[in-house]
């Protein structure tokens, strides 16, 4: 497979060679074809979904993978061209504009990039990393995830019906396959999934010095202030939480409330899932979660918080048992202040149990965060301006949503990407754009000759002494 791998990889740089730079036109083809197999295998997608995670929500599949797709895409296609068009700088020094001399920075294709697109959005987060590639120029190669096989092997079909495997190529397989794929010689990989799994990507990647873009996850964390509207606050913490079942890098994954407000917004989270889940078990709204194994780690959190004393509550409608059901839904768990030696509030959690742990003065919340690695999403709710200004100022993470959680994603005007341990680079729109692009920096030097330019040169003189006199200064 490793063989077949590179044989595409090579196929893929010889044409890039082959045909240089793609036009616009070109570009906003390819971003076509792809609209057009989102638009054509909407329901097929869905099923797939459904299949692969046992019960998945198709209203949320249909607009978390297909449509906020087309949407990333749409956009880029609406705006390469202007992306497209050399950057001017200033010359230096100045004066040296002013005979002619240019500064531009060009943005040129970086060839080929591959893409590790993970099982929880397998379609978005395969297609909105494409917006950025396709508008920059590359080609593609894609690993999906095994976790997913049902959608997977549908991306496989779907690309092979569009594309040449020598613009857009899609590899199915297990962890064999993902690691071989992560030690090709890509000019830009981009990866979505485990922190843990990304020391892996990073280490194969080094080995042919190729550019990353890792989109990992972390312990995203709810700031409520004590001027928040606690039921506005629940409804969107409980729709960003159990939306995919929790199974979202950008995920609320432990709130940070004031002392005396615990109680409120439990209250506030049980009539909002209620509202939303009337019932659980055999609900199609709910999602279930993605296998076995994950299952077991999430109820493994549950059990082991329960087991040490923590209050756990379940959000579930009275008398509904999950015990026996035919596929691997949880519903909605609080912890409340469980202690920091528990699994729960040292992994990511990945699933539809939420911490809430109190606090005093929003210095203590602000320091508890700044003590753990920096998230890759950070939420604050309130309307204290003072309050919400310190949050954003003394903490660091990927990106921030106020008043709301995950909706920064979803915004193709900033940039969105994780820091340290959350990830690296950072894509979405124009800022996907550059990220995929290779920045060439051109400076056109002026093509008469000119005295001061001459006198850069040896035999050194009183010009080159003069310059350099204004020059060494404070």
């Amino acid at each position: 497979m490793s063989q077949d791998m590179n044989a595409i990889l090579a196929s893929q740089k010889a044409a890039h060679l082959r045909d240089g730079a793609p036009s616009a036109a070109q570009r906003a083809d390819w971003i076509d074809r792809c609209i057009g197999l989102l638009v054509d295998h909407r329901t097929e997608i869905v099923e797939a979904l459904n299949a692969d995670f046992g019960a998945r929500s198709r209203e949320a599949s249909a607009f978390t993978d297909v449509a906020s797709s087309i949407t990333t895409l749409k956009h880029a296609k609406a705006h390469l061209r202007a992306w497209m068009k050399p950057e001017r700088r200033k010359p230096t020094p100045a004066i040296l504009g002013l005979f002619g001399a240019r500064a531009e920075i060009r943005f040129q294709p970086k060839g080929v990039v591959g893409v590790i697109s993970p099982w929880n959005f397998p379609v978005n987060l395969t297609f909105t990393p494409l917006a950025g590639i396709l508008a920059a120029g590359n080609r593609a190669m894609i690993k999906p995830s095994e976790y997913t096989p049902a959608t997977s092997e549908l991306m496989a079909r779907m690309f092979a019906k569009a594309f040449k495997p020598e613009e857009i190529a899609v590899v199915v397989g297990g962890p064999d396959v993902g690691a071989a794929f992560a030690g090709l010689a890509f000019d830009h990989l981009i990866f979505t999934g485990a922190t843990s799994v990304a020391r892996h990507v990073m280490k194969a990647a080094a080995e042919n010095l190729v550019p990353l873009t890792l989109e990992l996850g972390g312990k995203s964390p709810v700031f409520i202030g004590r001027s928040a509207d606690m039921g506005v606050a629940a409804a969107r913490i409980m729709n960003g939480k159990t939306l995919n079942a929790g199974q979202i890098c950008l995920a609320p994954d432990y709130v940070l409330a004031p002392r005396e407000k615990i109680g409120e917004f439990v209250e506030a989270a049980r009539g909002a899932v209620a509202q939303m889940f009337p019932t659980i078990r055999d609900n199609p709204d709910y999602t279930a979660v993605i296998s076995d194994r994950h299952y077991a780690r999430i109820t493994g959190y549950i059990d082991e918080a329960r087991a040490a004393g923590a209050q756990v509550i379940e959000l579930k409608p009275e008398g509904e048992d999950l015990t026996q059901q035919e596929h691997r839904k949880i519903a909605p768990t609080l912890i409340l202040d469980p202690s920091d030696d528990l699994k729960v509030m040292h992994e990511e959690i990945f699933g539809p149990v939420l911490p809430v742990k109190s606090y005093g003065a929003i210095e203590e919340a602000i320091a508890y965060v700044n003590a753990h690695d920096r998230p890759l999403g950070l939420y604050v709710f309130g309307q204290d301006a003072a309050e919400r200004e310190k949050v954003l100022g003394e903490t660091t993470s990927g990106g921030v949503t106020v008043n709301d959680v995950i909706m920064h994603v979803a915004q193709e005007e900033i940039p969105f990407g994780g820091v340290g341990p959350s990830g690296m680079g950072a894509y979405h729109g124009h800022d996907g754009f550059l990220e995929f692009s290779h920045k060439k920096a051109v400076f056109s030097q002026v093509a008469k000759e000119l005295g001061p330019l001459k006198a850069l040169r040896p035999p050194y003189g009183p010009g080159i002494r003069k310059f350099l006199d204004g020059a060494i200064t404070r």
